[in-house]
């Protein structure tokens, strides 16, 4: 369907960004996202990220953060994490999009004689593909807004194709319809004692250059932007003074829906798109929340154990699954990021004996391997309260294998196919799988929980389901070994009897899931297992807290 056949009830809004990377379109196309579904719209936003890779399943964390996955098991950037806790709505395949896959669409249409015998060209053909995914969202007649945000920069080679798209689908649609709203930077120079403006002109201006006007700005900055600053920003990019939004750096990111509602950022965006809407934000939810988050009653320590910890957002999830079960509990968790690589196993007791709760996370491959195993017994021996997701869960099995069951050489199939006790091993359908992108179990499947289990008191119910992202998976034909010797396999998926859950009844809090729990947890509905976990950390720390209070 082209851009002029649409239907005209869905509007729709463009985030970009200038002058650097990492200033916070996400959390601002979130936020905004947040007032205007908390006033009652139907919201959803979708990400363009400018690499040519299809997707993020296949990048090195250190190179984009986490790849996030969504039910329908696509693996996408770790924005639509951010997406999904702050709407508590899921995304999907269509709500990330990148260069790599219009292009892929573009020549698999062409090998097939769409284009019949034209030349496929970057205009009109790569722009029309990238507007069809923007208004695929639209069509479906769900949403009254469409939030587009454009990863990378304004002046940036790749987003060129992107930025173009959007331009002339402002024209397609109408000015009614369209939204450009542009995230810039006012740095503040110590020497000088100033706030500078010029660079956002400049990357207004890179726009402008584009054949796009800005109808809202908002400026990230470390301190209060004036209103004479605010005037003169206005009148040297072309926009009105009140368009001319504050962003001041927030204690947390889920400080900032309501500094956007100070600044007015989502009735501005109202106005301009012509719709009318008296409601005012609902966000009682989101404020009993921010106060549990920033008055906590008690403090605890986790450690989370990985691989990649110098780059924290490798696992973003986790980090904010901490948060929302530390709200909801009244507790201030301290997240201790532990490198697996560097763990000495003669000096485990200095590293790991001031937490309260042990996490093991997720990753792939040997490298900190070893680490992960001597974290799960440490936690197991010394009866800590421990979760292990995806890799983290194999390790337990594994440690507990080799030593509770005897079976010295136990291992994991990925990191040693030699082995004789591969007690982790590939899956069936992954065995003749030779592509790596997109290929692993991905998504949302089913899990039976047995009642009386640890499993069953988190959840609450029989029948969960939580989304995956492995190609390996715990060898059933060891389960006998396993149950005799204490642990229990209370999480089995109904379809393939794959096992989702392990734990060990007779420890404090012990278990592991091959699934991601933290993918699916927001500010109004935390991670089930995640409030345990820090309900149980808060118990194994409660005789020190009592003891300081004496």
């Amino acid at each position: 369907m082209s851009a002029k056949a649409t239907s005209k009830k869905t509007k729709y809004i463009f985030v970009t960004g200038g002058v650097t990377s990492s200033l916070g379109k996400g959390i601002i196309a979130s936020s905004l996202a947040k007032l205007l579904q908390a006033r009652g719209l139907s919201v959803t936003i979708q990400k363009f990220d400018p690499y040519i890779n299809i997707d993020p399943g296949t990048l090195n964390p250190y190179e984009h953060g986490e790849c996030y996955v969504t039910n329908d098991g696509a693996e996408t950037d770790l924005d639509l994490g951010h997406y999904e806790r702050f709407l508590n709505v899921p995304t999907s395949q269509a709500n990330n999009i990148t260069t790599g896959r219009i292009y892929h669409n573009v020549i698999t249409k062409e090998r097939k004689g769409d284009y019949l015998g034209k030349t496929v060209q970057v205009v009109p053909h790569i722009t029309d593909e990238i507007k069809r995914n923007v208004l695929l969202l639209g069509e479906t007649g769900k949403f009254d807004i469409v939030i587009t945000e454009i990863g990378g920069c304004v002046g940036d080679i790749e987003s060129l194709p992107f930025i173009e798209a959007a331009r002339q689908l402002k024209w397609d649609l109408g000015e009614k319809y369209t939204l450009f709203i542009h995230l810039t930077l006012v740095p503040y120079l110590s020497s000088a004692g100033e706030l500078k403006t010029k660079p956002t002109q400049h990357s207004v201006k890179a726009l402008s250059e584009s054949g796009i006007q800005p109808d809202i700005l908002v400026c990230r900055t470390e301190h209060p932007l004036p209103q004479d600053m605010k005037r003169k920003i206005g009148l040297f990019c072309n926009v009105s003074e009140q368009d001319v939004i504050e962003a001041m750096d927030a204690e947390t990111i889920y400080d900032v829906p309501l500094l956007m509602k100070e600044e007015k950022l989502d009735s501005r965006v109202l106005y301009k798109l012509d719709i009318y809407n008296d409601q005012d934000s609902n966000l009682t939810q989101w404020n009993n929340f921010l106060g549990k988050l920033k008055n906590p009653k008690f403090e605890i320590n986790i450690g989370l154990i990985g691989k990649y910890v110098e780059l924290k957002d490798s696992y973003k999830s986790i980090a904010e699954a901490f948060i929302h079960a530390g709200a909801a509990n009244e507790i201030k968790v301290n997240v201790n990021w532990i490198s697996s690589e560097t763990m000495d196993p003669e000096n485990m007791d200095e590293t790991l004996k001031h937490l309260d709760g042990i996490l093991v996370a997720p990753g792939f491959g040997e490298r900190g391997i070893q680490g992960k195993i001597e974290a799960v017994k440490y936690a197991r021996e010394n009866k800590i309260p421990f979760m292990g997701i995806c890799l983290g869960m194999q390790c337990a099995v594994i440690e507990f294998a080799r030593n509770v069951l005897g079976l010295e050489n136990a291992h994991s199939f990925e990191m040693n196919p030699d082995t004789d006790n591969a007690v982790i091993d590939i899956m069936e359908s992954q065995k003749d799988v030779s592509e790596k992108g997109g290929t692993m179990r991905l998504g949302s499947y089913p899990c039976k929980i047995e009642k009386g289990t640890l499993a069953y008191k988190i959840y609450g119910k029989a029948n969960i389901q939580e989304r995956h992202r492995h190609r390996y998976e715990f060898n059933n034909k060891y389960m006998d070994a396993f149950k005799k010797a204490g642990m229990q396999m209370s999480g089995i998926n109904p379809d393939t009897n794959l096992v989702e859950i392990v734990e060990l009844p007779n420890h404090p809090f012990f278990i592991g899931v091959q699934f991601h729990p933290e993918y699916k947890s927001t500010v109004e509905v935390p991670s089930p297992i995640f409030v345990h976990f820090i309900k149980a950390a808060y118990q194994h720390a409660l005789p020190l807290i009592k003891n300081s209070k004496n």
